[in-house]
């Protein structure tokens, strides 16, 4: 009787514990979701001016998109309309080479993710200092990059639904000064200035031509780990994938040609953050102002749909069994995994205070390892489940397919090539981590220390 009463009133709390019913994603939210997970803007591509000059910069900028983004866009667009739950990529690496598979690639992906994010409240607040100094360096400066992932951090708490159409205000404000100094270049273009080389005696930096094309145009299948809140992704992922390729393109190709075309070339001085100072050159400082401001804007674009991204693979982790079901738990308020976006914003304040230079390096290398592990499920994933339904599938043969992937894992295997001892180390070790995490989690699951969904179980025939 006591244990039937016990019963009962666990039912009770849980029924008054039910998250909120989360609002669904739809198109345009998603398109600029996906925007901010890939570019956010032009902000960065200088480099790709300065390593190599402005035709193959602009060169770089319209081919690279077709040989690297397009076969990463379409691997994601089949697979996450094919498998369109939380998680992503996690899923399909479960759904390929089983459970060990599936949490590598949540340990290589979700550890590339969350430092990538602890590294945007500190270009913030870099921004910012230009306006209050006081936050240059010292305790102000540590404050100001604590409070400012908190705050960001708390607007993802919010709802992904307010998460979109906060990134479409953001996408809209970071890319009208960009606007603006191409209606004002128009006049000052010289076309010959396309075609330069370079300066003389400027030797080329290849490295840092296709380090800053790579890292410009990737991360497409991030914004995959949130399916499972899109409003009907089988037909709206295709169209926001689509619609988020072309409008990165001309994000990067337009002002680029505007900047390139309206002012003589000084290789020099196409660092990051250059375009604040063509704008100064072509209009006056109160552009240059709002390019800044624009800046500031995308990277807090880029932290949202980060966050996103690393807090909804927790949850799919979680549903596949993974990972415990705490990390399920949704806010009755808003619908929102707070556990994955707790854990993620721990992990990024932890890492905003050390110097990263060398971690970022791991970060891409760690980035690579995941994306070669994509393609090779989305590869084995056609041979495996042939008959499977696909709302949208990659219209190629299996030797098409093979090229199509080829192609790009050629440039991962060019990042992981050129990498540092440090890099190799440091990606190990955390590669070791995510190995013993798995093995750890198996363990919990054993002696039923935590509890775990049975997912796992389910489909652990299909990898025996």
């Amino acid at each position: 009787m006591m244990q039937q009463a016990t019963s009962q009133l666990t039912h009770l709390l849980e029924q008054n514990q039910q998250p909120a019913t989360p609002k669904k994603l739809h198109l345009l939210p998603l398109v600029f979701l996906i925007f901010f997970e890939v570019a956010g803007g032009p902000y960065g591509e200088e480099q790709a001016v300065g390593a190599a000059g402005p035709l193959f910069a602009i060169l770089g900028f319209l081919i690279f998109p077709f040989i690297w983004s397009m076969p990463e866009a379409l691997v994601t667009a089949e697979l996450a309309t094919t498998f369109p739950g939380n998680g992503g990529y996690v899923i399909w690496a479960h759904r390929a080479f089983g459970p060990f598979w599936g949490s590598l690639m949540g340990s290589w992906k979700f550890l590339s993710g969350v430092i990538n994010l602890a590294s945007y409240p500190v270009l913030c607040i870099d921004y910012l200092k230009l306006v209050i100094p006081v936050i240059s360096s010292g305790f102000p400066h540590y404050f100001a990059v604590f409070l400012s992932t908190c705050v960001l951090s708390f607007v993802n708490y919010t709802g992904l639904a307010i998460v979109g159409y906060t990134a479409v205000t953001l996408g809209v404000l970071s890319l009208l000064p960009f606007v603006i100094l191409t209606i004002v270049a128009i006049p000052k273009i010289e076309p010959s200035r396309w075609i330069s080389l370079g300066q003389k005696g400027v030797k080329k930096d290849w490295r840092l031509f296709f380090n800053t094309l790579f890292w410009n145009l990737n991360f497409w299948d991030n914004a995959s780990t949130l399916a499972g809140e899109v409003e009907h992704p089988q037909s709206t992922f295709p169209k926001a994938l689509f619609s988020a390729g072309l409008l990165t393109c001309l994000a990067y190709l337009i002002p680029l040609l505007a900047a390139t075309g309206a002012i003589p070339l000084n290789q020099e001085n196409w660092v990051d953050g250059y375009f604040a100072d063509v704008a100064e050159i072509i209009s006056g400082k109160w552009l240059k102002f709002f390019v800044e401001i624009g800046a500031c804007l995308s990277i807090i674009g880029l932290y949202e749909a980060q966050l996103s991204s690393c807090a909804y693979q927790i949850l799919g982790m979680a549903n596949l069994g993974i990972l415990p079901q705490v990390f399920e738990v949704r806010s009755t308020h808003f619908g929102t995994p707070w556990p994955g976006i707790l854990l993620s914003t721990l992990i990024a304040l932890a890492v905003s205070y050390l110097n990263f230079s060398n971690i970022i390096s791991c970060v891409n290398f760690l980035y690579s390892l995941g994306m070669l592990l994509e393609f090779a499920s989305f590869l084995w994933l056609r041979r495996k489940l042939p008959e499977i339904e696909r709302p949208f599938r990659v219209p190629l043969g299996p030797p098409g397919l093979i090229v199509l992937c080829i192609v790009p894992s050629g440039f991962l295997v060019y990042v992981m090539v050129v990498a540092t001892k440090t890099v190799y180390l440091v990606s190990a070790l955390l590669t070791v981590f995510g190995v013993l995490w798995y093995f750890s989690m198996k363990l919990c699951k054993s002696r039923m220390w935590l509890a775990f969904k049975n997912v796992e179980e389910k489909l652990a025939d299909e990898f025996d």
